[in-house]
């Protein structure tokens, strides 16, 4: 594996993880992201990137916007703010690549639960915040789940509430310094806020890039099928 396309990368916290184990990643966003941590960052739509490119890459890694599934957000769009559904056009786009995938997203996403990863599954970060993976043409073994240690550090109705993990979401009113932020997430190359708070943890696709090295290294090799999906043999 040498080359991964990060598609709606933000500023890189799954890029970070592939990167980890020694693959060039590619980044697409339709924003700017100045402090994006990639190798090459090109800004566009995403899934109209995935159309024309995925087919290069050995690897397509997709985080659609969530706003639309995450818990603190769902009631806006009842009259307010609606938020986009990517989602299913992202997956269509592809699985027309032949290519293996990744999709991640919140846990009330409509994806397939055919991974979950937690922060309390790997010992070097403070944060809690579970996502769902559906994969296409790799397999990752499911991690256990460990017990969380304890309560999440902060502000509950006035009262301060020690915890060993920190609550990276919102403006950080009451949630912690940018730099417990920073620590909590494994993320140190930026400290806006927002950023932050949109990125997943590097270590859960540095997890699955392993997982895909290991399978390669046992003589599996991902294989397009005749309806456009890939799959390892």
């Amino acid at each position: 594996m040498r080359r991964v396309l990060d598609a709606f990368c933000g500023v890189g916290g799954a890029t970070r993880g592939y990167q980890r184990v020694g693959v060039h990643v590619v980044g697409v966003d339709i924003r700017p992201m100045p402090r994006y941590c990639g190798d090459e960052f090109v800004r566009g739509d995403a899934i109209e990137y995935i159309a024309a490119h995925g087919h290069e890459f050995d690897l397509i890694h997709a985080s659609p916007p969530c706003q639309a599934f995450a818990t603190l957000t769902t009631g806006t769009n009842q009259g307010r703010r609606v938020y986009p559904d990517l989602i299913a056009e992202t997956r269509r786009a592809l699985e027309a690549t032949g290519r293996p995938w990744v999709i991640e997203n919140v846990p009330t996403a409509p994806i397939k639960r055919d991974l979950m990863l937690c922060g309390a599954m790997f010992p070097e970060l403070a944060v809690l915040r579970h996502r769902w993976f559906e994969l296409g043409g790799i397999r990752v073994e499911q991690p256990e789940h460990p017990q969380h240690r304890g309560r999440v550090a902060g502000y509950r109705h006035g009262e301060w509430h020690q915890g060993p993990y920190i609550a990276v979401y919102g403006k950080g009113g009451g949630k912690g310094s940018v730099a417990e932020w920073q620590q909590a997430m494994g993320i140190d190359w930026t400290s806006a806020r927002r950023e932050i708070r949109q990125a997943i943890p590097p270590a859960y696709t540095e997890f699955i890039a392993r997982a895909v090295l290991d399978q390669r290294s046992a003589g599996f090799t991902p294989v397009q099928t005749s309806g456009g999906e890939s799959r390892w043999r």
